[in-house]
C-alpha cells in the first residue's frame, strides 16, 4: 500500500554460548533490544524448543527489558544447541522488527567417562605365532564432545601374566603379539586387563577384561602308552572285540589334531583282525573278523601304527612310540566234528534189495591232540529207508528204494546225519546225505491207441496222431521211436510213420486202399540204456469219407468190427452200468420197506379198514366230513415224537360251563400208548383230572337261551299261553314226517 513502508532489519543477535552443568539457576543468558524502542514501548518475546516447544521450561524472557534467562541445568550430551525466534512488538501488537534467530550453544564439560563396548573381550590366535601378529581390537566410546580433549581416548594394558606376550596400540586399541613362545600345550589362554582414558589419557578412565585363547596346531605326534600289548582270544570266534590299546597326544582333546587312526602294518596276512578308534577315549579297539583256528596258528604277532587325523606339521619329528607290537594268543577250545564231504552224494540202483550198502559217511574231530570218540545218528530219514552204524557211519537200506516215491525230489532222496563227540559238553555237526536212485530201463513203451480209423482216400483225410507212454523215468523213457514192422513189405508200401516229438508220431496212408480193417504192426522203442522195444498191433479201420473227410457210417463200423473200443473197455463200461442199476434198485426197495414199516405200527396185524382219523361225535359238527380230529399215525407209530404244542390260546370246550377257567396247557395222550384201549383210558384219565371242565358223562350244553338273549323264545315253558290253547292241527298239513307229532299234540 501507499501508506505502508517496509523497514530494514535493524537488530542482529550473535550466537550465545552457555556451559552445561551450570548450577546458578536462573541466570541471565543475553539481553535483546530493538532500535525502534524510541517510537514507544516495546514488548519482547521468544519462541522455540526450550520455551514453548519440547523440551519446555529451559528459557524465558522479560518482555519489557528483553533479558533472556536460563531456568534449568543443561546437558550437552542430550541437547547441543537451542534455536529460538525473538519478536519485538509495540503496545498494539504490531511487529517493530522482523523476527530474528536466537541460537544458544551448550558448551561441553568432561562429565562422561569413556566406556568399552564389552566388559569382556575374547580373542583367538594360533600357537607359535610370530611377533606383531594381530590378535584382536578393543573399542571404547566417550559421550563428550569429540572435538575436545574430553573425548580424546588412549588405551593401555595395565595387567597381564608374565612373560608379557601382548601389547596394545594406545590410539586404535589393537592387541598384537610382542614375542615368540605361544604354546597351547603350556598356556592355553591369556587374561589381560586393558584401560581407556580421555583427556589424552589423563582424564576419566575405565577398564575391561581381555581373554585370548591359543589355538592348537598339530605339533605333537601321538604315542602308544607302551611298546607291547598281550591279548587273548578263543578260537572259532569272529566279529568280537578282543582288547584295547591306548595312546597319548598333547594336542587339543577332541580336535582332529588329537584324534588318531590305527592301522595293522604287519602280522595279519589273511586279514583276520581289524582295529578302530574309540572317539571318546582315543583308544584302539582290536577285533577278530574271521574265525581263528588254534590248530593252524596258535599265536599272532601284530604291528600297529598310529597317526592323527590331521596332518602333522612338517617340522615335528615322528617318534618310535608311534608303533607298538601286539601279541594275540589263540586259545584252544573243543570244536564240533566236521564232515569232510558235506553234502555227500551217493547212488543206488533202482530195485536194489534191502541191506544194500549206500555209503560210509564219516566225520573228523578238528582238535589236535584230543582223542575223542564220534557217534553217528540219523536226524532225518523221511521214508525210513536207511540203517546207520553209530560207530562207523556205514549206511545200508532197510527197504527197496522206489524211484517213484513222493519222498524223492527229482530222483534224489535226502537224509540228515549227526556226528557227536564225547566232550563235556558234547558238540555235534550235521551232514547232508543225498542219494540218487538210478532209474533202470525195465519197462518198454506202450502205445496208447489200439484202434483208429482213416479215410481210404489219403487226399480227403488227415494223418493219425499216435502217442506212447513208459513207466520208466527219463532218461530211461522218451524220446520214443515209432516204426512200422519191416517184416511185411506191404505195410511199408501203403503206410508211413514219422516221429513228431519225444512222445508222438504221425501215421499216414500213402495210397488209396480198399475199406476194411487192417491190423498194422508197430514197433515202439525208448531211449534207455539199453533201449527196450515192444511190438503193438494197431487196428486201423479204413472207411469211405465224404468231401469234408468224415467217415460215413463210422458208428456202425465201430460196433460191428470192434474197432475204436477194446473188449476190456467195453466190459468195464457195461459193468459200471449194471452196478449203477443194482444200486438204484436197492435204494427203491429200501425206501418201500421203510414206508411199509412206518405205516403198520401197532395196528399192523389188523386187517380191518381203519380210517386215518378218529371223529368226535359227542358234539354237533360235520360228522364224517369233520377232519379236525386225532391223527391215527400217532397210534400206529408210538415212537413218533410228540409235536410241540403251539403257544396259542386253547379252544373252548363246548361242554364246559362258562364259569370254569381255561386249562393252562392242551391235553394230550401219553407218548407211548400200548393199544387203542389204553389210549382211550389215558384220554379219560386226562379229562377227569382236568379241573377246568366237567367230566364227559355230564349233560352237554349246546346253547343258552334266556334273559338277555338277542333271540326270541324257543320254548313254551315261559309262554303266557298254556298247551291247551295251542293249536297243532296244522302239523297234519306238513306231511307224514310230522304226523306223529300231530298225534301227540293235536286235538282228539
Amino acid at each position: 500500500m501507499a501508506g505502508m513502508q517496509r523497514f530494514r532489519r535493524a537488530w542482529v543477535i550473535p550466537t550465545i554460548s552457555v556451559s552445561e552443568n551450570m548450577k546458578n539457576i536462573p541466570t541471565q543468558v543475553v539481553q535483546i533490544k530493538s532500535d525502534k524502542q524510541y517510537f514507544g514501548s516495546v514488548i519482547y518475546s521468544i519462541k522455540g524448543p526450550g520455551v514453548d516447544e519440547e523440551p519446555k521450561g529451559f528459557f524465558n524472557i522479560n518482555k519489557t527489558t528483553g533479558i533472556v534467562y536460563l531456568n534449568a541445568v543443561l546437558d550437552r550430551e542430550k541437547i547441543e544447541r537451542f534455536k529460538l525466534r525473538a519478536f519485538a512488538l509495540d503496545s498494539d501488537g504490531v511487529p517493530l522488527e522482523d523476527p530474528t534467530d536466537l541460537e544458544i550453544v551448550v558448551l561441553d564439560q568432561n562429565d562422561n567417562r569413556p566406556v568399552f563396548s564389552q566388559s569382556v573381550f575374547k580373542g583367538y590366535i594360533l600357537e607359535n605365532a610370530i611377533p606383531g601378529t594381530l590378535v584382536m581390537r578393543v573399542i571404547a566410546t566417550d559421550a563428550d564432545d569429540p572435538s575436545t580433549d574430553n573425548a580424546q581416548l588412549k588405551y593401555s594394558i595395565i595387567k597381564q601374566e608374565s612373560p608379557e606376550m601382548f601389547s596394545i596400540n594406545q590410539d586404535t586399541g589393537e592387541i598384537r603379539t610382542v614375542q615368540v613362545g605361544l604354546d597351547r600345550e603350556l598356556v592355553g589362554s591369556y587374561n589381560l586387563t586393558v584401560q581407556v582414558a580421555d583427556m589424552q589419557g589423563e582424564g576419566l578412565a575405565n577398564t575391561a577384561r581381555v581373554v585370548i585363547s591359543i589355538g592348537d596346531l598339530n605339533d605333537n605326534a601321538p604315542e602308544f602308552t607302551q611298546s607291547e600289548f598281550i591279548l587273548e582270544v578263543p578260537e572259532q570266534t569272529s566279529s568280537v572285540d578282543i582288547g584295547r590299546v591306548s595312546v597319548t597326544d598333547r594336542d587339543l582333546r577332541g580336535s582332529p589334531n588329537w584324534l588318531v587312526r590305527f592301522s595293522i602294518t604287519a602280522g595279519d596276512p589273511q586279514g583276520a583282525f581289524s582295529i578302530r578308534t574309540d572317539p571318546q577315549t582315543n583308544e584302539g579297539i582290536l577285533s577278530v573278523v574271521k574265525p581263528l583256528d588254534h590248530e593252524d596258528i596258535a599265536m599272532y604277532n601284530l604291528t600297529l601304527s598310529v597317526e592323527n587325523e590331521a596332518q602333522l606339521l612338517p617340522y615335528v619329528p615322528r617318534t618310535s612310540r608311534s608303533k607298538a607290537h601286539v601279541t594275540v594268543i589263540v586259545n584252544n577250545i573243543n570244536e564240533p566234528p566236521v564232515f569232510l564231504d558235506n553234502p555227500m552224494m551217493a547212488r543206488i540202483k533202482e530195485g536194489s534189495p534191502p541191506g544194500s550198502e549206500v555209503a560210509v559217511y564219516m566225520a573228523v574231530d578238528p582238535d589236535n591232540g584230543l582223542a575223542q570218540d564220534i557217534r553217528y545218528s540219523l536226524v532225518s530219514d523221511p521214508a525210513n529207508w536207511l540203517l546207520l552204524d553209530a560207530q562207523t557211519g556205514k549206511i545200508w537200506t532197510t527197504y527197496t528204494m522206489d524211484p517213484k516215491s513222493p519222498f524223492l525230489q527229482g530222483g534224489w532222496y535226502t537224509a540228515l546225519i549227526r556226528a557227536t563227540d564225547n566232550a563235556v559238553p558234547p558238540l555235534s555237526a550235521t551232514g547232508t546225505l543225498s542219494i540218487e536212485v538210478m532209474e533202470l530201463n525195465d519197462h518198454a513203451p506202450v502205445l496208447q491207441q489200439q484202434s483208429v480209423e482213416v479215410c481210404s482216400n489219403p487226399a480227403l483225410g488227415q494223418g493219425i496222431l499216435l502217442s506212447a507212454i513208459d513207466e520208466d523215468l527219463p532218461p530211461q523213457a522218451y524220446p520214443f521211436h515209432f516204426q512200422l514192422d519191416e517184416s511185411s513189405r506191404v505195410w511199408t508200401l501203403n503206410w508211413s510213420l514219422n516221429d513228431l516229438n519225444d512222445t508222438h508220431a504221425m501215421l499216414e496212408l500213402l495210397t488209396e486202399v480198399e475199406p476194411g480193417l487192417y491190423p498194422l504192426p508197430l514197433l515202439v522203442s525208448d531211449s534207455g540204456d539199453p533201449p527196450l522195444a515192444q511190438l503193438h498191433v494197431l487196428n486201423v479201420t479204413v472207411c469211405q469219407c465224404d468231401v469234408v473227410g468224415i467217415c460215413s457210417g463210422s458208428a456202425a463200423t465201430l460196433f460191428s468190427s470192434g474197432a475204436g473200443i477194446s473188449l476190456t473197455a467195453l466190459i468195464i463200461i457195461m459193468s459200471s452200468i449194471a452196478l449203477l442199476l443194482v444200486l438204484i434198485l436197492l435204494l427203491l426197495m429200501y425206501r418201500c420197506t421203510s414206508r411199509s414199516a412206518a405205516n403198520k405200527g401197532l395196528l399192523s396185524e389188523s386187517e380191518d379198514d381203519v380210517r386215518d382219523n378218529v371223529f368226535n361225535y359227542n358234539e354237533q359238527g360235520g360228522g364224517e366230513e369233520d377232519q379236525d380230529a386225532f391223527d391215527m399215525n400217532r397210534l400206529r407209530n408210538p415212537s413218533m415224537p410228540v409235536p410241540p404244542s403251539p403257544r396259542l390260546k386253547p379252544p373252548i370246550r363246548r361242554d364246559a360251563p362258562y364259569s370254569q377257567t381255561l386249562p393252562r396247557y392242551p391235553r394230550r395222550p401219553t407218548d407211548r400208548p400200548s393199544d387203542i384201549a389204553d389210549f382211550i383210558d389215558d384220554g379219560l384219565r386226562t379229562a377227569d383230572s382236568d379241573p377246568s371242565v366237567p367230566p364227559y358223562d355230564t349233560a352237554l350244553i349246546y346253547d343258552y337261551e334266556g334273559e338277555g338273549s338277542v333271540a326270541g323264545t324257543l320254548s313254551s315253558i315261559l309262554s303266557s299261553e298254556s298247551d291247551d290253547d295251542q293249536d297243532y292241527d296244522y302239523l297234519q298239513e306238513w306231511g307224514p314226517r310230522f304226523r306223529r307229532l300231530a298225534d301227540l299234540y293235536g286235538k282228539e
